[in-house]
């Protein structure tokens, strides 16, 4: 089995739905050709370097997987169909590869993601925490000033 990497670029103007549903097409080819699906890296909309199809701008999306050429063929044919597609590009990354390892790399990558997770939550909460006792109060503050009436009678000395 090989490891590919796909770089697809999707027509901008697709809502949030739109492109769920290409992702979950693409998901539904890779048990079926007996492929491993690595990662869905979606990388946003950014600016083209040239026009495609009159779209200055569009949605950029990597894929990491395992397959055959077949899948590869399936997803490119896809692609192609697919008008809200405008650019794909498919490169091989290893010509050997073991599954297993693949999997466990998956698997420590996961691990992370969760534990950077919960480590970033517990600095929001421990930074929430010390903000509300340093932090200054909004409201003014005023300064405890006593009056201080002075009668002419008061400063003088008797003589």
């Amino acid at each position: 089995m090989r490891r590919y990497e796909t770089i697809f670029i999707i027509d901008p103007d697709l809502s949030e739905e739109g492109r769920a549903t290409i992702f979950e097409r693409l998901k539904d080819l890779f048990p079926q050709h007996n492929g491993l699906l690595v990662v869905i890296d979606e990388w946003g909309a950014k600016k083209l370097a040239y026009e495609i199809k009159k779209k200055a701008r569009g949605y950029y999306v990597r894929l990491d997987y395992c397959g055959t050429g077949v899948l590869v063929n399936e997803i490119e044919r896809s692609f192609r169909i697919d008008d809200r597609v405008l650019k794909y590009m498919t490169v091989l990354l290893e010509k050997d590869v073991d599954i297993e390892s693949v999997k466990k790399e998956m698997a420590k990558a996961e691990a992370e993601k969760v534990q950077s997770e919960q480590s970033d939550e517990s600095d929001a909460v421990q930074n929430d925490e010390s903000d509300a006792d340093t932090a200054p109060s909004h409201a003014p503050e005023y300064k405890a000033v006593a009056n201080e009436t002075t009668s002419p009678t008061s400063n003088t000395e008797e003589i």
